[in-house]
């Protein structure tokens, strides 16, 4: 049944696809290279089993989010094997082509990459990840995957056409194919469309409730959120193709998700960007890439953890900050207190506690206008 609904959503993707490259200004190679990713995005060939390609853990009709678990407990996402459970909540690939390569600033900032420690340079980097993870599709090695290409006589043919002859020859070379033609298709309009209502509103096609336009004010202001010091990346709101994050790295005091880390039977605190194998500052313990904003509000569970399901908990998780109210102490997922921070020595503090506290008619406000974010495909 999964098969069979991953092929379902790859022939949906088939009709919508040629429409997005036939608006873009792509070369033929490029066109080219993205429909072989495209096919490539969908085939669960590409896994030891044959049960999981791309798709599953970034489905298309979830804001290619992994939607099979939306509990805390199942926030991270099922590997091949059908037993292996990942520890992190794998993020959305929308808008993910507009990270940028990893790097530390002039000012010693860390930011871009790709996974939630930006591990991966690239796009290209990041595709070639998941077919080779044990936890994830399984394959032994490159090589593997590469004679699961050669069985289709279409790959075949398309990867010598765009290539080269020999490009079967050298299994690293080919590997490395295949993950240029997913980076390619993750490139498209198909992953960012830039068609939200928030976009009509800026091309004047949409005009804003009044709950979501006083949400657009608190989000931009910093007079009255900390929401943009993280999650805006251009000067001015009013410009085209925001994606909602500044791609930097921070701990903002996320809990253990204790659900999930049971299930695993894990040990051991997750390091964030510490884990990155170029960084080894320990100032860098429990930071995490910020997210896209973009489908914020279908690609729950939230955090990189998945340790929330609601959108409204997120805001409200920012706000306690902020509160010296009892009544926003407290988690409305749970009834109880927020919990400690996992990593509690590096918060950034700054940033976090910026900004007065947000009353009920702010929060929802908030919500209203990151509902707006949201891709026209999955209003």
């Amino acid at each position: 049944m999964r098969t069979a609904s991953v092929f379902l959503l790859a022939s949906v993707a088939l009709l919508n696809i040629s429409a997005v490259y036939a608006a873009q200004p792509l070369s033929l190679e490029s066109a080219q290279k993205a429909t072989l990713g495209q096919q490539l995005f969908f085939d669960v060939n590409l896994s030891q089993n044959r049960t999981q390609s791309c798709a599953s853990c970034h489905a298309p009709d979830k804001g290619f989010s992994d939607h099979r678990g939306l509990s805390t407990a199942l926030a991270a996402s099922l590997g091949d094997d059908g037993k292996s459970l990942g520890d992190r909540n794998a993020p959305s690939a929308s808008y993910a082509a507009f990270s940028p390569h990893f790097q530390k600033t002039s000012e010693g900032v860390f930011k871009g990459g790709q996974f939630w420690d930006g591990r991966a340079d690239s796009l290209t980097e990041q595709a070639g990840g998941p077919p080779l993870n044990p936890g994830e599709m399984g394959l032994a090695n490159k090589a593997s995957a590469v004679d699961r290409i050669q069985e289709n006589s279409q790959y075949q043919v398309t990867f010598k056409d765009i290539y080269g002859d020999a490009i079967f020859e050298d299994a690293d070379k080919a590997y490395a194919a295949m993950s240029d033609a997913i980076a390619a298709f993750e490139e498209s309009e198909f992953f960012s469309p830039f068609d939200a209502k928030y976009d009509r509103y800026l091309r004047g096609e949409y005009q804003l409730t009044p709950q979501e336009d006083l949400g657009r004010t608190l989000f931009f202001s910093q007079q009255f959120t900390n929401c943009n010091l993280c999650h805006q990346l251009r000067t001015l709101p009013e410009q085209q193709k925001e994606t909602f994050s500044n791609y930097e790295f921070h701990n903002i005091g996320v809990p253990a998700n204790t659900a999930l880390r049971a299930i695993n039977g894990a040990t051991q605190v997750d390091q964030g960007l510490l884990n990155h194998p170029d960084v080894e500052d320990l100032a860098q313990r429990g930071k995490f890439k910020t997210p896209t904003l973009r489908n914020v509000a279908v690609t729950g569970p939230y955090m990189h953890n998945g340790v929330f399901t609601d959108l409204r908990t997120v805001v409200l998780f920012y706000n306690k900050y902020n509160s010296r109210s009892v009544k926003r102490q407290i988690n409305p997922e749970t009834g109880e207190q927020w919990r400690e921070p996992e990593i509690a020595q590096t918060l950034s503090r700054k940033e976090l506690e910026t900004g007065p506290a947000l009353d009920d008619k702010r929060i929802d406000a908030l919500v209203a206008f990151l509902k707006t974010l949201t891709d026209k495909k999955y209003e």
